[in-house]
């Protein structure tokens, strides 16, 4: 008896989930970054943390967000500024690596440097195990702007 109840909502279930994994997938618009992009900083918002766990704290199943830059720059600043314990898991071209933030920048993930073009998938964690909103901002200026 129950076997054949699960035969007749199985369909419905993996419906749905094919429904939201394409609604999760569908959340994570690729950005276009290339050389003096305006404005600087470009801000973007989401939710982070997630249930997945991984050795960046607990993130989302896909990307937060997914940028794209259109040819090597010398200089690039990505922080995340949340409240919790944010963190940054950043799979690119250059392997799969995790930012935390530390007081130095105000529990802020923060990195800056030399990025190779490429997409980046971006996965905007936390180690409280929470969800807070989060604002991503991706900048060429060396300093912040005040």
């Amino acid at each position: 008896m129950k076997t054949s109840t699960f035969i007749k909502f199985a369909p419905i279930v993996l419906a749905l989930s094919l429904i939201f994994t394409s609604f999760q997938m569908a959340k994570a618009e690729v950005i276009q970054i290339e050389r003096d992009f305006q404005p600087d900083p470009l801000t973007l918002s989401g939710t982070s943390g997630g249930f997945e766990k991984s050795n960046c704290g607990n993130i989302g199943t896909t990307p937060s967000q997914v940028i794209e830059v259109a040819e090597s720059l010398p200089y690039l600043r990505l922080t995340v500024e949340s409240k919790g314990k944010p963190t940054l898991l950043i799979d690119g071209p250059e392997g799969r690596f995790c930012v935390l933030g530390d007081s130095y920048s105000q529990d802020k993930p923060e990195i800056s440097g030399y990025w190779q073009a490429g997409k980046y998938s971006l996965y905007i964690g936390d180690l409280s195990k929470q969800q807070h909103s989060y604002t991503l901002l991706i900048s060429q200026q060396k300093m912040p702007q005040k």
